[in-house]
């Protein structure tokens, strides 16, 4: 799949509006796209975007549960808490009653699989999470997947990799100084570019099942190479080599080197036959520099 998925009669409804979920809706082009927010600042610059903003701190919501009842499509990618999805327990019966749902997306993450020593893992391998956030996502992925088989709507779960595209690279890394060179021996982290995550949501869309999918590029690398390789584009100096030990990192920074493992993105090729427009690092980089647009987000 390479081109761009019109789904004039989409009625999208994304709980927790954010990076991803723009890049779907660029991708998508729905008919009409509902939002929750947490901000005022945040729903004012949706509204501007043609976005119908809600706020949400986690209370019922008559604007939210019409939405939701009148929604063809719904894609989740707030964050779970120690008392579970946000979303979930609140909208559990208007859910029920969307007759016309087709569709449920739930963005979730790799982190979930948790250390493998460096080996490939595919949707089948154990789930191991090392942190409370990995743990709740895991549980939250099986709640939305739950309700999907009560209700009879596919429930598809996105396990995202580490996400980077217009405004969340290297590049602005470095024009910032802001980025490091951590050396950590055998380290690799995986990597997707946004709008293959976009190009990933629509192929499952047009092919809807209750499945489980990794969203990550075709190479899981060393962290300083990216940054290497961002500062040739730049032609800017290399930062120096940090050694892990000696790196000054914020403690959820530092658990992310603790878990190691190469994600395989085969049944998003093989099942749902996408193509990345960035296999590596390299195309998306090159593609962010070349445009002009890597400092603008979305």
């Amino acid at each position: 799949m390479t081109g761009e998925t019109s789904q004039g009669e989409m009625r999208l409804v994304a709980l927790g509006f954010g990076y991803s979920a723009r890049a779907f809706v660029r991708q998508a082009r729905p008919a009409s796209v509902v939002g929750t927010t947490r901000s005022m600042e945040k729903a004012d610059e949706l509204h501007r975007v043609g976005v119908r903003s809600v706020l949400y701190h986690g209370e019922e919501s008559l604007t939210l549960s019409e939405a939701v009842r009148h929604a063809t499509h719904l894609l989740v990618s707030a964050g779970p808490d120690r008392e579970g999805d946000p979303f979930l327990r609140v909208l559990e019966r208007d859910l029920a009653h969307a007759r016309e749902l087709k569709w449920i997306g739930y963005l979730s993450t790799v982190g979930v699989y948790g250390d493998h020593g460096g080996a490939w893992v595919d949707e089948r391998a154990s789930c191991q999470p090392t942190a409370d956030r990995g743990v709740w996502r895991l549980e939250a992925e099986g709640a939305w997947m739950a309700l999907g088989r009560r209700i009879a709507v596919p429930t598809a779960v996105f396990r995202l990799a580490g996400i980077y595209g217009p405004g969340r690279n290297q590049l602005v890394s470095l024009a910032e100084g802001r980025a490091k060179r951590i050396v950590r021996d055998g380290q690799v982290f995986n990597r997707i570019h946004c709008e293959d995550i976009a190009l990933t949501l629509a192929a499952s869309v047009e092919r809807p099942a209750s499945r489980v999918y990794n969203v990550a590029d075709d190479e899981p690398a060393p962290p300083q190479d990216v940054v290497a390789y961002a500062a040739g584009l730049m032609g800017v100096e290399l930062p120096p080599e940090v050694p892990f030990e000696q790196a000054e990192l914020s403690p959820m920074a530092r658990s992310f080197y603790g878990d190691l493992k190469r994600v395989s993105n085969l049944r998003i090729r093989q099942e749902l036959g996408v193509r990345l427009r960035y296999p590596t690092y390299r195309e998306g980089l090159n593609a962010l520099w070349e445009s002009g647009r890597w400092r603008d987000s979305y």
